[in-house]
C-alpha cells in the first residue's frame, strides 16, 4: 500500500529564500539518509510563499498518526510559517 504525507508550508517574504534553501538541504539530506521514502519538496507556482514536502511511503501497514520524519519535519519548518500537515492513503481499485 502507498501513503504519502504532505507537510505544506506558507512562509513570509522575508524569510522565502532562507526557507528554499533549507527545504533543498533538508530532502538532500534525507535522500542521502534514507532509501526507504521518497522525498520530494515543491513550490508553488504564482505564491512564492507557498512550499511543499512531499514524502511518499510504500509500506504493509498505514502509520496513522505519521512518521517520525513527517513530523519531524513539521514541527522544525513552524519557525518559518504556517504548516499544514496531512497524511494521505492510496484509494484501492476494487
Amino acid at each position: 500500500m502507498q501513503w504519502m504525507e504532505l507537510i505544506q508550508i506558507r512562509s513570509t517574504d522575508s524569510n522565502r529564500k532562507l526557507l528554499e534553501s533549507k527545504l533543498q538541504r533538508l530532502v538532500g539530506e534525507v535522500c542521502r539518509a534514507r532509501n526507504k521514502e521518497a522525498i520530494t519538496a515543491y513550490s508553488r507556482l504564482w505564491i512564492e510563499t507557498d512550499f511543499c514536502i512531499r514524502i511518499l511511503h510504500e509500506s504493509k501497514e498505514l502509520e496513522t498518526s505519521g512518521s517520525r520524519l513527517g513530523l519531524r519535519l513539521a514541527v522544525a519548518l513552524k519557525e518559518y510559517g504556517l504548516v499544514d500537515y496531512s497524511i494521505w492513503r492510496e484509494m484501492s481499485s476494487k
